[in-house]
């Protein structure tokens, strides 16, 4: 269940508390979120819409610990990462949070197979521990075939299925999505967010999307709207069909 009254929920795997962001930029302090409270259980399947400049992306990187906030607390699982250090942060991204973009960020010169074993180079696994994950991954996302073709053999929506399976290979606690379908045509995008889905529904990934596109957000359980730095709760789906 999704919560954005600030009420004290133990049992949440994502909980956040009293989060502010401010810039500078020159003399003037550009405040983007704004006492944010917000409980996200494991399982949920959160998408944050608002106008471009609300704070969506800066909440999504806050998050998966890429920023840090100007005041307040983010606790995943246990875990405060708003107190810890650089290096403890970059560990505790690596084990915890798959990211997926809108641009996939796939890198040009290595095959599906390698741009997905990219973020098990940073475990101890073995060579071959490390096949298994990658081959599964790729298996979940419909492109075991696919695993020794370089991005610019693909599609768009395939580029974009190699950058899920990276992002689930280290069986994350949670996925982070910023726009995952804004590069695709519409066919594609149906496809992915039919993945995502299903990555929350039979294998209980908890997920937080940023979209600009309401069909891509009615997939979600929840749609919170941000508007000048506020969260705003907004209709609950329930539903699992196809709303595409």
């Amino acid at each position: 269940m999704v919560r954005v009254d600030g009420l004290n929920q133990d049992h949440a795997l994502i909980r956040v508390r009293s989060l502010d962001k401010k810039y500078l930029r020159g003399s003037e302090e550009i405040h983007v979120l704004q006492g944010l409270n917000l409980d996200v259980d494991e399982g949920d399947f959160v998408a944050f819409m608002g106008p471009s400049g609300s704070g969506k992306t800066t909440l999504l990187n806050l998050l998966g610990g890429l920023d840090l906030p100007s005041a307040g607390s983010i606790v995943v699982d246990g875990d405060e990462i708003t107190s810890m250090s650089g290096r403890k942060l970059a560990s505790w991204r690596a084990r915890h949070v798959g990211f997926i973009f809108q641009m996939y960020n796939l890198i040009p010169v290595l095959t599906a197979y390698q741009n997905v074993e990219l973020p098990l180079l940073l475990t101890s696994l073995s060579k071959a521990e490390r096949r298994k994950h990658v081959g599964t991954a790729l298996a979940v996302v419909g492109l075991s075939d696919r695993m020794h073709h370089y991005p610019r053999q693909l599609s768009g929506g395939q580029e974009q299925r190699v950058a899920i399976a990276r992002a689930v290979v280290t069986d994350p606690a949670f996925l982070l999505c910023d726009e995952p379908t804004g590069d695709l045509d519409r066919a594609s995008a149906k496809g992915v967010l039919d993945l995502i889905h299903q990555l929350m529904e039979t294998y209980g990934k908890t997920i937080l999307m940023v979209t600009h596109n309401p069909r891509a957000a009615e997939r979600a359980g929840v749609i919170l709207h941000l508007d000048k730095g506020v969260l705003v709760e907004g209709q609950e789906y329930i539903r699992a069909g196809d709303t595409t």
